[in-house]
């Protein structure tokens, strides 16, 4: 399928997950990107009527640019998949892998790449066993130099940096207000890396690591999307050896997890140089101050053109396995 090939495509954004306003800023810049390429780009926020909508349209290709579990969990996919319709992103059983934190780390740890200790705390737990109790044992176990973040979800909702075990309950019923599991990590201290994989087509890369220096000191949800609250350095700055390392440590940890076309792993690389797995993104941010689209654009590609091949990719796939 050559650039010449205009292509009719829907791009999913919004939702109603907590991430909503991100997904809507990265839906219209990955909109925007393929118009720019010629292709017919139909803007959509999935509703009741989405699934007979894409049934009697037979787009050529669907971007789930859906943040949060409306778009990550593997369930949208899934439907997309019994309607035959090729989407651009990984498949539904990888993507619920990814989006289960704990459940992702369990992966990346047996492959033997590394990822903090914690110990996962559903909200049932928490509650029958006493939560002073519990919070005591969890504090014996990791120490309070932690990082407490809902079981699922994304862009630092509900993440609770600390380093006294006084601010750990705040922390976990803070986590609650996301979900129904808290994942209360030892905090590894380094540099913040996050690094994009792509597949266009002939396998997937690593793109350049992106570093992170938020500053207020903690990446949060205001500091991702607010411009000039972070600082970043494309290529991050490491040297040469450990920037190969965190290259190859995300792509095995895609391969690992399943995933596919586009991805985002972060991690944190220790004062050794040993990247540490953080969490896998499904459907990474692609909104203007986003780590992917920055990874991408070190690399002298557009992101027209990256976003275009991904989607030639998704149709000639689903193509062949049809």
């Amino acid at each position: 399928m050559s650039e010449a090939t205009p292509l009719t495509v829907v791009v999913l954004a919004g939702g109603i997950s907590h991430e909503r306003d991100v997904s809507l800023r990265s839906g219209r810049r990955v909109a925007d990107s393929l118009a720019e390429r010629g292709h017919t780009v139909i803007l959509r926020d999935p509703d009741a009527s989405l699934l007979q909508f894409l049934d009697e349209t037979r787009p050529d290709v669907v971007w789930p640019a859906l943040h949060g579990a409306s778009g990550e969990d593997g369930a949208l996919r899934a439907l997309l998949d019994a309607l035959d319709i090729p989407y651009v992103g990984s498949s539904p059983d990888p993507s619920r892998l990814a989006w289960n934190k704990p459940t992702a780390k369990v992966l990346v740890s047996r492959a033997g790449l590394q990822t903090p200790r914690s110990i996962t705390l559903p909200r049932d737990t928490f509650r029958e066993l006493g939560a002073t109790e519990v919070l005591a044992r969890v504090s014996a176990s990791l120490g309070s130099d932690l990082v407490v973040k809902p079981a699922q979800g994304g862009s630092a909702l509900g993440v609770g940096i600390i380093d006294s075990a006084d601010d750990l309950p705040r922390a976990v019923v803070d986590a609650y207000t996301y979900g129904e599991v808290a994942l209360i990590e030892q905090r590894v201290r380094g540099v913040e890396v996050s690094v994009g994989i792509l597949d266009l087509g002939e396998g997937p890369f690593a793109l350049p690591g992106v570093e992170i220096e938020p500053r207020s000191g903690v990446y949060s949800f205001e500091a991702r999307y607010n411009a000039g609250e972070t600082r970043f350095f494309v290529p991050a700055r490491l040297d040469d050896e450990t920037s190969r390392l965190a290259g190859e440590t995300a792509l095995r940890i895609h391969e690992t997890i399943g995933l596919r076309h586009i991805s985002r792993i972060d991690l944190i690389i220790d004062e050794a140089g040993v990247p540490w797995f953080l969490e896998a993104n499904v459907l990474p941010g692609l909104t203007e101050t986003s780590m992917v689209p920055q990874g991408i654009l070190a690399t002298g590609r557009s992101l027209g053109e990256v976003y275009s091949t991904l989607s030639e990719v998704a149709i000639a796939e689903a193509a062949a396995g049809r």
